[in-house]
């Protein structure tokens, strides 16, 4: 995977987390970004937002064989991900995609 495209992928996760600390007192996500999966042999960069006040996570992929997607899912850091994930092509992803996803997620009830 590019380096640049994890990097423009991050900004856009800090940029949204900034905004979601400002403007919700009652989430506060922690980041991570993860390329262990590459000492496995499998070529990904795996981001992670998690929500610790009710256990949520949004994980994202960048896939080196799929430069131009980014494949996401909405789950919790208690379980292991589905299989499935949904794709948005990359050059549609943006930091309010992201902060919207945070907001609306992270704020639902797990019920």
């Amino acid at each position: 995977m590019s380096d640049k495209k994890l990097e423009i992928l991050c900004d856009m996760v800090t940029t949204s987390h900034t905004r979601i600390q400002q403007d919700f007192n009652d989430i506060n996500p922690m980041v991570g970004v993860n390329q262990k999966m590459r000492e496995m042999g499998v070529p990904v960069d795996a981001v992670t937002i998690d929500c610790l006040k009710n256990g949520k996570r949004i994980i994202l992929i960048l896939h080196d064989q799929q430069p131009d997607t980014i494949s996401y899912q909405f789950s919790f850091k208690d379980k292991d991900p589905d299989e499935k994930f949904t794709h948005i092509p990359f050059s549609e992803l943006t930091a309010k995609t992201l902060y919207d996803w945070m907001k609306n997620y992270f704020q639902t009830s797990t019920d």
